[in-house]
């Protein structure tokens, strides 16, 4: 397996990492109406507000669409499936799905987030529903 480069994490999303190192899947929400935000910005679309709270996710979600993805120099890799996903709170984010088939996946298929390490690095990624 290729050695995986650690995420960076910058001060907008530097909480989204953290939840992941402590298996938490986290997402901000504005202090001033609540909305949720993801990817982050510095400031929420929907009012301008610049503090933000900090909300735990289910993790459950269904896949919006996904690519079967293969690495351009390393063909022999196994492939991965990149998904996008829609969380049941109405985010979306991108992830790679584990345990399943590619020829089994499906959109509004359901996933769920899970955390695995590789390579001594934390990483989410969803996992279908068996």
């Amino acid at each position: 397996m290729p050695h995986v480069i650690e995420p960076l994490d910058g001060h907008d999303d530097r909480y989204f990492w953290n939840g992941v190192r402590e298996g938490k899947l986290l997402a901000r929400s504005c202090a001033n109406c609540s909305r949720l935000q993801h990817p982050p910005s510095p400031m929420c679309p929907a009012c301008g507000c610049v503090e933000w709270d900090l909300r735990e996710m289910s993790g459950r979600a269904t896949v919006h669409s996904w690519i079967v993805s293969s690495h351009p120099t390393r063909p022999d890799d196994a492939a991965r499936i990149v998904a996008l996903l829609d969380l049941e709170e109405g985010l979306r984010l991108v992830s790679n799905l584990q345990g399943v088939d590619p020829a089994n996946v499906t959109n509004e298929m359901e996933v769920a987030a899970c955390f695995v390490d590789v390579d001594g690095v934390r990483l989410q990624i969803g996992r279908a529903h068996v």
